[in-house]
């Protein structure tokens, strides 16, 4: 790693500045690695994913109710977005961001992608503790297809949310883009810089990415998630990759794009939450989720956790943190807390790199990193780790 254990870079965000709640809910996940799919209902319980959304919601804000934290976590936004301090109102949209990077076609699959019991529970809560109606929630995938496992079992229960993905039919709607809405801060080759109109057009974004390795960045947690959100091709190789991933022979600091998605105003800086899905959790970015976590807190289960923050680089920072704890040895996490070091260094960064919006050079930190002391005691000094295992 580029930062050592209990080194803090960065400033933290939020209403509790730097806080990430971690939800541990043993159970939550039971499939046998083996048997079907993983989506499937036998597999999985709804009332503990909800649960778990409600706890991780409560512990973030420090309120006493879902219902409260959803109101905080409003007025807070509303307030350091100059809108004032207010709620959600009628009529605002809020979008959010799935991973569904392993699926192509609406029929459920057995990679790892955004969970549907997980999703359900995100809704649920929106709806009957945040009071938003359901035609103001948008779920999208932009770069992918939304399988059916999700569409059916939040379409069942809310059938006015709105599903919007990359190629249309049965019952969602195809995304459609705005063309150059991200000019990167240095000549970024071929990398895409189109927007889906439905993350532009929102008040108000959730960014729910998942627990995983990468062979790439060496992870894909939130900031990765954004990749997915530009007009990139339903078939991956036909994208360019360019500066997403650190050089992890000789760690020679570089400009990453993924600084450049958590800085834009229509990505990052309009999220309202940052949550990182780990139900399941996997060592690979494609496949069946695998294998199941040994180290503790899991001790031979699935992670069966949900990581929850306001600060996008601490909700990694955390992500990244419990999966280097569990696969140390996986060589694709060499040097993959560049981009955090980067983003929390500006405007002085390693890599010299002069970080830009709209043109104009960045002047502060843009949230706050740092690794924890150990993965046996998870001890941070600026951190505000709220662990809870239900």
């Amino acid at each position: 790693m580029f930062v050592k254990p209990n080194e803090p870079i960065g400033v933290g965000r939020g209403i509790n500045p730097g806080r990430v709640a971690w939800v541990h809910s043993p159970g939550v996940a039971n499939w046998d690695g083996r048997t079907g799919l993983w989506v499937e209902d036998r597999w999985n319980r709804q009332d503990k994913a909800d649960a778990m959304i409600r706890e991780a919601l409560v512990q973030l804000t420090g309120e006493k109710t879902t219902a409260k934290a959803w109101k905080a976590l409003f007025r807070h936004f509303n307030k350091t977005h100059n809108r004032g301090s207010r709620n959600y109102r009628h009529g605002e949209k809020i979008a959010v961001k799935l991973n569904m990077n392993n699926a192509i076609t609406h029929h459920d699959t057995i990679e790892l992608n955004s969970s549907p019991f997980v999703t359900l529970a995100l809704v649920r809560s929106m709806v009957k503790d945040g009071g938003v109606r359901q035609q103001d929630i948008i779920l999208c995938e932009p770069s992918r297809a939304i399988t059916d496992s999700i569409y059916n079992k939040v379409h069942r229960e809310f059938p006015n949310v709105i599903f919007i993905d990359n190629i249309g039919g049965d019952g969602r709607q195809k995304c459609e883009y705005y063309a150059d809405q991200i000019n990167y801060s240095t000549d970024n080759g071929k990398m895409a810089r189109g927007l889906a109109k439905c993350i532009v057009d929102a008040d108000y974004l959730i960014n729910s990415a998942l627990l995983k390795t990468h062979s790439g960045p060496g992870v894909t947690l939130t900031s990765k998630n954004w990749y997915g959100a530009t007009d990139i091709n339903l078939l991956w190789r036909q994208n360019a990759h360019n500066n997403i991933s650190p050089d992890k022979r000789h760690g020679k600091p570089g400009y990453k794009t993924f600084v450049d998605f958590i800085a834009h105003k229509n990505l990052g800086q309009k999220t309202l939450l940052f949550l990182i899905d780990g139900t399941y959790g996997s060592r690979d970015v494609n496949g069946a989720p695998a294998p199941k976590w040994q180290k503790e807190p899991f001790n031979g289960d699935w992670a069966c956790s949900i990581i929850v923050s306001q600060d996008e680089l601490a909700c990694d920072a955390v992500g990244m943190d419990i999966l280097i704890g569990e696969w140390p040895e996986f060589g694709s996490l060499n040097y993959c807390d560049e981009y955090l070091r980067e983003a929390a260094s500006i405007p002085n960064t390693p890599s010299g790199t002069v970080y830009k919006q709209d043109g104009v050079p960045l002047a502060f930190p843009l949230g706050l990193m740092e690794h924890w002391n150990n993965p046996k005691e998870r001890k941070y000094t600026k951190i505000d780790l709220k662990y809870k295992r239900l």
